[in-house]
């Protein structure tokens, strides 16, 4: 048996076992990286090390640390109160925005992998706090770093455009940067219907997102929910009125008066010119007075029936120092172009030094079964490429006599590698690997370049990718082995579908 072929078997062994014996994956790949790297490839151990992920092991380290104070101090509470106050309450629309975040930064430049160490911490906190299913949150995040990632101006666009230039083999800017951008936002949509986004459309919207002026709803402010009564006054003309357990409602615009009753609950009116009237019961004791919305993200009925900010989306120092510090991580990483783990780990050591309570908090909050399971794997898949094993496949798969059939294999081996591994580099090894029949002109090359692209990228969202690594690292109150399956789960499904979807559409029309 081949060398290769055993390290492949091993690797085979590793899943089943961490899948049966409940055993941290990342362990197990680290005895496997040295048992085939000792045993089978005659490495040294130092040729071991090399393989291991240090800037991986940063950024992971450095940005869930960060935003462990950041949630610490409340910062990404206040991040999640301001999100939703821009989309108007809808929560069915944040997916979308995440979706929208990462793809403009990886468009403009961001390195996809950054683009998405800065938004999944607070995409994954919002999902956790409005009770979305964590893998929507996190596979739109993914997907819409992957969408923008090859525009002609970002990094991976600028790769693999200079691959292609280098070989000597006809390109498309646009059909590589449209492919990608198209499939991910299919598959986004996908995703959305399948894993309820449609369902958010219609889920009660928080109290504490309504609670501005001149809303001209009625809302229940003691439950959080817009009330069943709930009618929009007019301009100029007469409030909105709703009923329910601790009853409230909003004034219509141009000062109608809203009425509200129930039990339970303080009430509290506000117009759009701040002059309203509230009333509530609460037990045997009732109050009145004039109240006002406020565009703090949270309201809450105090004495005289005044509506008030909650102190907890309030800006204070050490949030103001944590936006502060996420800004300098977005301009060092997409500006000068510095590494984001170290820059993650800096700012969150400068805030540590101010507010050293938080820090400790916040530094038993890094995932570090995450680190170790990302880490050993990506060590282990480092010494499958020392020892050939990738190019072993690679060139068995350019000798197969099809043209069609060989570009649908290669495919199928930047998704599954890619998986574990980085996308641009097994892009920047595979490229090369199809020259010979591009050069023949018997499949399109601008096709296969771009179905090879979409297919090495589209499977991100793995865990064992860095940006699957990102979004897992991220999760909030969830059972970790569970999403870690889940996104196991859907990074396969992407394996296995996305080839032969892509290499249907771009390369057997043989028309790019």
């Amino acid at each position: 048996m081949s060398p290769e072929l055993i390290s492949i078997l091993v690797l085979v062994v590793v899943f089943v076992i961490a899948t049966t014996r409940s055993i941290n994956m990342g362990a197990l790949a680290f005895a496997a990286a040295f048992g085939v790297g000792t045993l089978v490839a005659d490495m040294k151990t130092d040729d071991i090390f090399k393989g291991f992920p240090g800037s991986l092991f940063v950024v992971l380290v450095g940005v869930t640390f960060l935003f462990a104070i950041a949630r610490a101090n409340g910062t990404t509470d206040w991040l999640v109160h301001l999100a939703i106050r821009l989309v108007g309450g809808r929560i069915a629309l944040m997916p979308w925005v995440m979706f929208a975040i990462t793809g403009l930064l990886t468009a403009i430049g961001a390195v996809s992998p950054a683009a998405v160490a800065i938004v999944a911490p607070i995409a994954m906190g919002f999902a956790a706090k409005y009770k979305i299913s964590p893998l929507l949150m996190g596979v739109m995040v993914v997907h819409g770093a992957q969408a923008g990632g090859f525009s002609p101006i970002s990094i991976y666009g600028t790769i693999v455009n200079g691959i292609v230039a280098k070989e000597g083999l006809p390109g498309n800017e646009i059909v590589l940067f449209l492919a990608s951008a198209v499939v991910n936002l299919l598959i986004a949509a996908v995703v959305f219907v399948v894993l309820g986004g449609m369902k958010l459309a219609r889920q009660p919207v928080q109290a504490q997102a309504l609670a501005r002026t001149g809303s001209g709803r009625g809302v229940d402010v003691a439950s959080g929910h817009v009330t069943s009564g709930d009618v929009a006054g007019g301009v100029g003309g007469s409030g909105g009125s709703g009923a329910g357990s601790g009853g409230g409602v909003g004034g219509g615009v141009g000062g109608g008066v809203g009425s509200g009753v129930g039990s339970g609950g303080g009430g509290g009116v506000g117009s759009s010119s701040g002059g309203g009237s509230g009333a509530g019961s609460s037990g045997s004791s009732s109050r009145t007075g004039s109240g006002t919305a406020t565009a703090s993200g949270r309201a809450e009925v105090g004495d005289g029936g005044s509506v008030v900010a909650d102190e907890r989306v309030a800006l204070t120092a050490p949030r103001i120092a944590t936006l502060a510090g996420l800004a300098a991580l977005v301009v060092a990483a997409l500006v000068f172009d510095l590494d984001v783990g170290l820059a993650a780990i800096t700012v969150a050591v400068l805030l540590s030094v101010v507010w050293p309570e938080q820090s400790k908090q916040a530094i038993t909050q890094i995932t570090w079964p995450t680190v170790l399971l990302i880490c050993g794997i990506l060590t282990y898949v480092a010494v499958l490429q020392t020892m050939g094993t990738i190019k072993w496949a690679g060139d068995s798969v350019a000798g197969v006599g099809a043209p069609l059939l060989a570009a649908l294999l290669i495919c199928y081996i930047g998704a599954i590698v890619s998986a574990f591994a980085s996308s641009v580099g097994i892009m920047g090894a595979l490229i090369p690997l199809a020259v010979p029949f591009l050069l023949r002109g018997d499949v399109s090359a601008v096709g296969l370049i771009a179905a090879l692209a979409v297919s090495a990228t589209v499977v991100d969202v793995s865990p064992f990718s860095t940006n699957g690594a990102l979004v897992l690292a991220g999760a909030q109150d969830v059972d970790r082995d569970k999403f870690f399956k889940q996104l196991m789960v859907y990074g396969g499904i992407m394996v296995a579908a996305a080839p032969p979807l892509v290499w249907l559409a771009l390369v057997v029309p043989g028309i790019w």
